[in-house]
Formats: C-alpha cells, structure tokens, sequence
C-alpha cells in the first residue's frame, strides 16, 4: 500500500511539473496531451499546481501584436530620421549658398556641411536636432555680422556648453574674438 502512494505521488509530482495541454481542433474535437498542441489548434495550457489554464493562442496573438506594434514604431523612427536627414541637408545647402554669395564676409570653411554618417562627436550627442543645428549656425554668423561685432566670420560652430533643450553657437572671427549665442538669442 504504502509502496502504491509512493508511486502515484510521483507520477502525480512528475505531471504537476510537466503541465498539460488542452488541445481542440478544427472539429471542436478535444484531447488531453503532456506535449504542445499543434499550430492548427486552440490551446490551453494548464497548471495542475495552480489549476489555471494559460490560453497559448492568446499569448501567440499578444505576442504578434507587440512585435508588429515594435515593427511599425521602429519604421516610424526610421522616416522620423530620414525627414530630420532631409531638413539638415537643406540647411547646409543654405549655408553654403551664403558663404558662395557673400566671399568677403564668410571664410569658405565658415560653416562647413555635416556628413549624417561621419558626425563630429559632441554635434552626434545632439544628431536629433541636427536642421536645428544648421539653422542657428547660418543664424548666428549673420547676427554677429550685422551687429559689427565682427567683420569676416572664420567659423560657427556648435558649443560643448550646448544641451539638447538650448544649444549654443560659438561664432569665430577673423580678429580673433569669439562669441557664444543661445538658441534663445537666434530666435
């Protein structure tokens, strides 16, 4: 006797672990296995400690979703950095295009373009205001300009006091002095 629960609690030990499946197929035909149900299947899987049954489908389904919803916010960020790529392009160009019409007030290197791909370290920290970064070099370069603070821009630059919410252009000039704009200043 004694012998005989022995071996029943560890058969039932061993099934408590193992879990088992409640599988219905396409027929509404029900069965009871220790393995996973096939795909083609409800599943339920049920916990004889708990006695809770997990429906598999519905994680499956779960699953399916979090990856598609991850899928579309990746794509989403994606577009977002080729837009932002796009604005910086064309205020580069705009830059360049006023160093080309004004030789003697803009040294050629004044505000050279960026390469999205191969950015300076400290303008790669802020990459997600890069458009705002041209602009406010273009900005900055013109205001000292026609404030006579300076007669020839050398460089404008953007400042390791900048932060993501204020960045901050230093102007360099061909007398030497330099000067800092905030982002609050050029707006």
């Amino acid at each position: 006797m004694r012998f005989t629960v022995l071996i029943l609690g560890i058969i039932c030990s061993n099934l408590c672990e193992a879990g088992a499946y409640k599988c219905v197929d396409e027929n509404g035909k029900t069965a009871y296995q220790s393995k996973p149900c096939a795909n083609s299947q409800n599943a339920v899987e049920i916990n004889f400690k708990t006695g809770a049954g997990i429906d598999k489908n519905s994680e499956k389904s779960k699953q399916a979703e979090l990856q598609e919803s991850q899928e579309l916010e990746e794509i989403e960020r994606q577009q977002k950095k080729q837009q932002l790529l796009i604005e910086a392009k064309i205020e580069s160009e705009a830059n360049q295009q006023l160093i080309r019409d004004n030789p003697d007030k803009y040294s050629a290197y004044a505000i050279p373009p960026y390469d999205s791909e191969n950015l300076p370290d400290l303008v790669k920290k802020f990459e997600t205001r890069l458009n705002d970064i041209e602009k406010l070099r273009r900005l900055a370069a013109e205001k000292v300009l026609s404030t006579g603070q300076c007669s020839r821009v050398e460089s404008s630059e953007l400042n390791i006091k900048s932060t993501i919410e204020k960045l901050v252009i230093l102007v360099d000039c061909s007398t030497g002095r330099g000067i800092f704009l905030t982002e609050d200043e050029l707006k």
